[in-house]
Parts: C-alpha cells; sequence; structure tokens
C-alpha cells in the first residue's frame, strides 16, 4: 500500500553519505513491515464482517479506525520524533504497533467488536510515528544524488509487505471459518463461537508482535549509531496556508481520494470476489487474490517509474486514473472472471498515483516543501472517509458494484488534477524567491520524496 508519508513537521537532517550502510536494512525491514501491517486489514474486515454480522458501514470502521491516526497522530508524532530522534522515534514506534497486536488477544477473547477498533487505532498510530521516520532517514543514509533511487528501493519492500501479509494472512485468518454462521447463533452460543474464531486473528497478531519485540530490539541496539542528525523548530501547523494555493491545494485534496479510493476498493475486495456473479469464490480464495491487487500496484512502479522519466508526468496521471475509471467500469458491468480480474487490475493503475500527485503538487515550494509534507501527511485521512462512505453507499442500494462508482468518482478527481498540472506549469507558484521562508533556526531543510 502506498503509505508512506512524509515528515509531518519537516524533519530534516543533513544527507551524509558516511553515515553507517548497514542502517538501510533497518529501514527497508520497517517499510516491509508497516506495509504489511496495513494491508491486513483487508484480510481482517470480511472475518469481523462475519463475526460481528456487520454491514458494510460497520465493517469500514476497521479502515476508519486505522486511518484516523493519520490525523490525530501525525502532527504530534513527527514532534515526537523530533524530540527523540530518528532511531528511537522508530523504536517507539513499534513499541505502539507491538501494543496493537497485543491489544487484540483482549479484543477476541472478549469478542468485542469496538476493542477490535481500539486495538488497530494504537496500531495504527505506531504505524505513523514509523512512516514519519522511515523516509527521511533513507535518504539521510547515502548520499544526496541517489536519495530518489534508495526511496524507490525502499518502497519496493513496501510493496512486497503488501502483496505477501494479505496471501498468508488469509491463510491463517480466512482459512479456518466453521461451517456455522454469527448470524445462525445467539447468545452463549454466539459469544463462543466468536471467541473460537476469533484465535486465528491473535494467535497471527501475536506472531506479529514477537517480530515486532525482535525489530524494536534489533534498532534500538543501533539507536547511537546515526551521525548529524538535525531538525529545524517551528510549529507543527506550519503550511495549511499552502492549501490557498490551488496546484497544492488541489494535490492535496487528490491524496485525500486517492487513499480513499485505493483503500476502499481493497477492502471490499473479498467481499466483491465473493458474489456469485463475480468469481463465487470462498473467503479464503478471495483473500489470497488480494496478493494480484497490490502486486500490481508493486510491478506498476517499476513500470511507472521507467515511463515517467519520457512522459509528462501530468500526462501519465490522468492516463492512470482514466484506466483505473476504466478498469471498475468494466467490473461493475461485466460478470465471471472478467468482472473481478479487472478489479483486480486496479491496483496496476494506483502504482504511480501517489509519489506523482506529491511531486506535482509539492513542485517549486522550495524551503515550504516540509511544511507541504505535514498536509500531505494529515490528507491520509481519507483513507478512513471514502471507504466508509463507500461502505454506506453499498449498504443503502444493496450493491457493491454501485458502491464502487464512488472510487470512480475519486479517480475522476485524480485525471482532473493530472490534466491541469499539464496545462498549468508549476510557475503558477509564482517565483521561487516568494515561496522560500527566510530561515530563522538552526538546522537545514530537507525536502524528502515521497514513496
Amino acid at each position: 500500500m502506498v503509505l508512506a508519508p512524509l515528515s509531518a513537521t519537516g524533519a530534516a537532517a543533513a544527507p551524509d553519505q558516511d553515515q553507517p550502510a548497514d542502517l538501510r536494512g533497518f529501514v527497508f525491514i520497517l517499510f516491509f513491515v508497516f506495509g504489511g501491517i496495513t494491508s491486513l486489514n483487508d484480510v481482517l474486515i470480511p472475518k469481523l464482517k462475519e463475526l460481528f454480522t456487520l454491514t458494510y458501514t460497520q465493517a469500514m470502521l476497521v479502515q476508519f479506525c486505522f486511518f484516523t491516526a493519520y490525523l490525530v497522530v501525525g502532527i504530534p508524532g513527527a514532534r515526537l520524533v523530533k524530540r527523540l530522534g530518528y532511531m528511537r522515534g522508530a523504536v517507539t514506534g513499534l513499541a505502539f504497533m507491538l501494543l496493537g497486536c497485543l491489544l487484540f488477544i483482549p479484543a477476541a477473547q472478549g469478542a468485542v467488536y469496538g476493542l477490535f477498533l481500539l486495538a488497530l487505532f494504537v496500531l495504527a498510530s505506531g504505524v505513523v510515528l514509523v512512516q514519519v521516520v522511515a523516509n527521511p532517514l533513507i535518504s539521510l543514509l547515502g548520499a544526496p544524488q541517489t536519495a530518489h533511487s534508495r526511496l524507490t528501493f525502499a518502497q519496493a519492500f513496501n510493496s512486497l509487505g503488501t502483496t505477501i501479509f494479505p496471501f498468508f494472512g488469509s491463510i491463517l485468518i480466512l482459512g479456518s471459518l466453521a461451517t456455522v454462521g454469527a448470524d445462525q447463533l445467539s447468545g452463549a452460543a454466539l459469544d463462543e463461537y466468536r471467541r473460537a474464531e476469533s484465535e486465528a486473528i491473535w494467535h497471527g497478531y501475536l506472531g506479529l508482535a514477537v517480530v515486532l519485540a525482535i525489530v524494536a530490539g534489533a534498532v534500538w541496539m543501533f539507536r547511537n549509531r546515526l551521525r548529524q542528525e538535525r531538525h529545524e523548530t517551528g510549529s507543527g501547523l506550519a503550511g495549511l496556508d499552502l492549501l490557498a494555493r490551488p496546484r497544492f491545494g488541489f494535490g492535496a485534496l487528490c491524496i485525500f481520494v486517492y487513499v480513499g479510493a485505493e483503500v476502499a476498493i481493497g477492502s471490499l475486495i473479498v467481499n466483491y470476489l465473493q458474489q456469485a456473479s463475480v468469481l463465487g469464490l470462498d473467503e479464503r480464495s478471495a483473500g489470497e487474490l488480494i496478493a494480484l491487487y497490490w502486486g500490481g500496484a508493486m510491478v506498476g512502479r517499476f513500470i511507472g517509474s521507467a515511463v515517467l522519466r519520457v512522459v509528462d508526468p501530468g500526462l501519465v496521471l490522468a492516463c492512470a486514473a482514466a484506466g483505473a475509471i476504466g478498469l471498475i467500469l468494466l467490473s461493475t458491468s461485466a460478470t465471471g472472471e472478467l468482472s473481478g480480474y479487472s478489479l483486480l487490475a486496479v491496483g496496476l493503475m494506483n502504482s504511480i498515483m501517489f509519489p506523482t500527485i506529491f511531486s506535482l503538487a509539492s513542485e517549486r515550494l522550495g524551503s515550504r516543501a516540509a511544511d507541504g509534507s505535514g498536509i500531505i501527511n494529515v490528507a491520509i485521512f481519507g483513507g478512513a472517509v471514502v471507504p466508509l462512505a463507500t461502505g454506506a453507499l453499498a449498504d443503502l442500494s444493496g450493491s457493491l458494484a454501485a458502491a464502487m462508482l464512488l472510487p470512480a468518482f475519486c479517480y475522476a478527481v485524480i485525471a482532473a488534477f493530472g490534466i491541469y498540472c499539464r496545462r498549468n506549469p508549476a510557475t503558477d507558484f509564482g517565483d521561487d524567491a516568494a515561496l522560500e521562508t527566510t530561515e530563522t533556526t538552526s538546522g537545514t531543510h530537507s525536502a524528502v520524496q515521497p514513496s
């Protein structure tokens, strides 16, 4: 999942090619872990929906609670990282993720949906902290001129996580559903069923907690290895004025709708593929196919990185968004394999959207790039809002196909932004000098590239 936001308040450090190269391995692991854990929600949603007999709207509270952490924790988290430093900040984020995983145990044993949502919020809070650290840290660990290639390589680990975790998660979490359903039980029998069927969930997250503890311990051992780490001071709310600039404001809106559309489709894809008119699969088999959705995004990044070298990024973005709309319309109007696999193919279209939207929105921001990154970080809150609205639309219409029109509309907004940027060069922002802010504090700005 392309969800690696930038440092929310512009934490900066001077890139230094003499930094310990062995630290990069830890950062790659961080990308892999937080990408994989985020994509596990797509497997968790159909399981919880069945166990608690939820509507689509209620099931989408999983994503709402998870992505609300970006809104709530993003800016305070960046302040905390500036105070603690990158390595200690990463350990703190991993500790929150570990705590969130452990909270799945009482949630499952108590068979309370609200406790699952609390566990997800705590887990996501840790993910946000780790992401605040990851991009600027990978930029710091090497020469400035190779930062883009390092970030692209690190993002490949993120995509690897989003591809692998749902596949094995579907085997563990969705592979043990009983022949009787929760909607056929009541009272004590229902509570016992939920506890029994939730075991697979907390067993899986307990295993993740062990892995997180090992990674946190390893990062802690290297906490003093980072050299020349510096952070600028200033208000964490800086950058709100940038929303008044048409290009940046439009771009921030597109980040909101992009993350929302990507997450909404991923969240509903298991239930969508289960429909008799589509593939008619059982939950486990449908869950395993999520890997194609996220795997498409991974493959598309390599293709897109080459295409973007020779084709205008605004045009590429508009074409990718148009492709996503076409695939959704094809899926919702067709049946069988064509319907199922065309929706899975939307992942390929998603691949270049986050970094391209970010780079187009942030062109010529100069030293305001750090402020802009904070707004981008908060805009990821779209992953909470759009899936919830899509679930509500599915409940109101009684059709998942009709609900997919909302993500299609989101992609239409993105296509319009690509066309806008192609027709309106970045000089719309005005002179660089007008955008540069006078440095009044110590430290250097570091324009961290998106993932």
